[in-house]
């Protein structure tokens, strides 16, 4: 049987798949192998977690398969869970989903400061691509990192903390899985805490552009749905955070009472939804998270898909790009002038705001940014001529593509785009001196 990823465009065929339960068996596959890759949830859309780094979108392509080639899964490495109340701390392995992270974490009082919108993606392979979730005052999902357990091309462990290694750790979070297997994370945690969800309809293109910052600074998490067919936002989700959850933080939430917000019944033009809503047009809500108001824990409201929900179809291509957020608007007004050329290709877009970070690689290292997502019918010849045509249009304002996602930039315009991606180049290559975590990805897009 094929092994792909999510969406079936990529296969993993040229290296034989472990799936190691313990530490050490792990570092003697490092050990003995040629070439290492590791393969989380498979949810990225591009060749970054393949060996041979080649995009198989059409299906047509001849994989040979190398007997020192190997890919490996974390799903059961035994690795628990340990939390340090004291250094406010969890540890977990990297192969760990966010859903039942988050579910452990809730269960002991504590939360992340923020999750991605898929439950069912593992952490590892979240922060080794900054993967991100939304809000004005949230860094990315790497940015939680404090603490690291990599097992080097040696096979041997080494660890990292934010507080002893400084720098080399901020270059070693996202890392793109250049430096070696990720086996524990240690993320700062918070109390846990309740929110409540609403959706505001049909927020006019006019209204967005003038008044985004208030728009995006308006809840804890907000994300904007466009789907631009028309001069306006499909969707608004306001995710707000009303207080902490007490106790032991053990799931219980019946008990939990509404707080009123005062939100109004119409805001900037756009009006309070009257039920559920999924972002795409016509599709069901089972499985969302609950909206209406209705308080609920953290991990229930943050995600935009409930805990034990795993999105069944792959029938989508994503892209996704990152400008600076002083670019957002005319940057958007660029992407809005394309719809005539994409729009019948297209699911959804998102438009989500992320903090300003540290960390080398990651796509808001030194600036606060605006993600602009899209969610591509399964197209592949279709998207790939409209990509670089959404590319040029953010030419102008520092784009920086998303490292787990379809893209067309040139390798010299993605490596123009990272102040430090040389020092992180000197880092990969004093780690793994034989290059056993590169790959044809990290050929073209880090090394050129």
């Amino acid at each position: 049987m094929s092994l792909r990823n999510w969406s079936e465009n990529i296969r993993f065929e040229s290296g034989t798949l472990h799936t190691p339960r313990t530490l050490e068996a792990l570092q003697e596959i490092v050990r003995r192998s040629r070439k290492v890759r590791v393969l989380g949830a498979r949810h990225s859309f591009n060749d970054a977690a393949a060996i041979d780094g080649q995009v198989d979108v059409d299906g047509t392509q001849e994989v040979t398969r190398e007997a020192s080639w190997a890919y490996v899964s974390l799903e059961g490495l035994d690795a628990p869970v340990a939390f340090d109340h004291e250094r406010g701390t969890v540890t977990c392995s990297g192969g760990i989903t966010y859903g039942e992270l988050c579910t452990r974490m809730h269960a002991e009082g504590v939360a992340l400061h923020n999750t991605a919108s898929l439950p069912h993606i593992t952490v590892a392979g979240a922060c080794s691509t900054a993967t991100h979730g939304s809000g004005d005052s949230n860094g990315n999902l790497a940015t939680a990192v404090v603490g690291l357990e990599i097992v080097r091309a040696d096979g041997e462990l080494k660890t990292l903390n934010l507080e002893e290694d400084g720098e080399i750790f901020e270059g070693s979070v996202v890392a793109l899985g250049g430096l070696g297997v990720v086996t524990r994370m240690t993320l700062a945690m918070l109390p846990a805490f309740s929110m409540q969800q609403y959706v505001y309809e049909d927020l006019p293109s006019a209204a967005l552009y003038e008044n985004f910052d208030e728009i995006m600074s308006g809840a804890y998490s907000v994300s904007l749905f466009p789907d631009w067919q028309e001069d306006k936002v499909n969707q608004v989700w306001f995710k707000h955070r009303t207080g902490l959850m007490g106790g032991s933080g053990s799931g219980e939430q019946a008990g939990l009472e509404p707080v009123d917000l005062g939100l109004p019944s119409e805001l900037y033009g756009a009006k309070a939804a009257a039920t559920d809503l999924h972002p795409v047009p016509g599709l069901s809500t089972e499985g969302l998270t609950v909206q209406m108001g209705v308080p609920g824990a953290w991990h229930d409201r943050l995600h935009h898909f409930q805990i034990d929900s795993t999105p069944a179809s792959g029938d989508e291509l994503q892209t996704e790009y990152f400008v600076p957020r002083r670019h957002a608007v005319p940057a958007v007004q660029a992407v809005e002038g394309l719809r005539d050329r994409f729009k019948d290709m297209l699911w959804i877009s998102e438009i989500r705001t992320v903090a300003a970070d540290r960390l080398w690689l990651s796509q808001s290292y030194g600036t606060p940014t605006v993600g602009i997502h899209f969610s591509w019918r399964k197209n592949w010849a279709a998207v790939r001529e409209v990509m670089p045509l959404v590319e040029e249009a953010l030419a102008p304002f520092e784009v920086r593509p998303h490292w787990g996602k379809l893209f067309t930039m040139s390798p010299e315009a993605v490596q123009a785009a990272y102040p430090r991606l040389a020092d992180y180049k000197a880092l990969q290559r004093s780690m793994d001196p034989k290059g056993k975590f590169r790959n044809g990805y990290l050929d073209r897009f880090v090394f050129g």
